[in-house]
């Protein structure tokens, strides 16, 4: 039985990952990018770094609550970094990590996507309701 370095461990577990397994790392990061306000805050994080109040204003809805459990969860997958500048009153900054901006440019996309085809998926969901009663 021959010995695994640790790069050969982390490489064989990544080959391992399969996201329909409920188990799956990678079905615990799809789960979480697909957050509504992770999405929304990722694809505003995406224009540039934002402090906290801007966040909140930008992304309409969300609760203070929210936003910040929301932006430590980011923090901490290693998406958004958090910079603290001292003044009166404090002034903290939002942006996306390099790991976050390659996500943040899918994101921003499905966003593009959802704004362009709003106008279609009302039609098809209107079409639906009238064929479909009790809809």
């Amino acid at each position: 039985m021959s010995t695994l370095t640790a790069a050969q461990r982390r490489e064989r577990d990544r080959a391992a990952y399969d996201a329909f397994l409920a188990a799956c790392p990678a079905r615990q990061l799809l789960d979480r990018i697909g957050d509504k306000w992770v999405s929304l805050l990722m694809a505003a994080l995406s224009d540039g770094p934002m402090r906290y109040a801007e966040l909140g204003r930008k992304v309409a809805g969300i609760s203070e609550k929210m936003l910040t459990q929301t932006l430590r969860g980011l923090e901490r997958d290693g998406l958004v970094t958090r910079t603290i500048t001292p003044s009166v009153p404090v002034r903290v900054d939002y942006a996306l990590t390099p790991l976050g901006e390659s996500l943040g440019t899918v994101v921003r996309e499905l966003k593009r996507w959802a704004d362009t085809h709003m106008d279609a998926i009302a039609a098809a969901r209107d079409a639906y309701d009238t064929r479909t009663p009790g809809a």
